[in-house]
């Protein structure tokens, strides 16, 4: 029988064959991947679970914003009603200053009236009874006109109370 290389090589190969089962690397090679399988899917988990993890964090950032906004949107409404209010306190407070303003000059006026109108007299008053005097002066004598300027200084006095 001649052997050519063919059979050598066949020969070759299941010695390799037998060699590779006698030394259990089918089984070593298993354990490997059954191994690298368990780590894979290992990971698979692990990522599951901070896919899950991440996205209730989303979900609480989520909800922690809305809360923010709303807080946010709170602090306005009551910022813009306490504008208002103050806003209005000022517009009334500065009504009330202008109107007591107002009295106040509207009854400066009417007092600086009636002592314009007090110093009228008086200066009438006086007027005439310097007019008075010099006219009594130069047409009576002594005793009458002490008794006109008498009548005329009571006179002035009634009118004045």
């Amino acid at each position: 029988m001649a052997f050519d290389a063919t059979f050598y090589a066949f020969v070759g190969l299941v010695l390799f064959l037998a060699l590779i089962v006698y030394l259990k690397v089918p089984g070593t090679m298993g354990k490997a991947l059954d191994q690298r399988a368990e780590k894979i899917s290992n990971e698979l988990m692990e990522a599951k679970r901070l896919r899950e993890e991440a996205q209730s964090l989303l979900a609480e950032y989520q909800r922690k914003r809305k809360e923010a906004e709303a807080e946010a949107a709170a602090i306005v409404a009551t910022a813009q009603r306490e504008a208002e209010a103050l806003t209005a306190e000022a517009k009334e407070k500065t009504e009330e200053y202008v109107a007591r303003r107002t009295a106040l000059s509207e009854q400066k006026i009417k007092q600086a009236e009636v002592d314009a109108i007090n110093a009228v007299r008086s200066a009438a008053v006086d007027l005439a009874i310097s007019a008075a005097e010099n006219v009594l002066a130069n047409k009576a004598d002594a005793a009458t006109s002490m008794s006109l300027f008498d009548k005329a200084v009571a006179e002035v006095k009634t009118r004045l109370n």
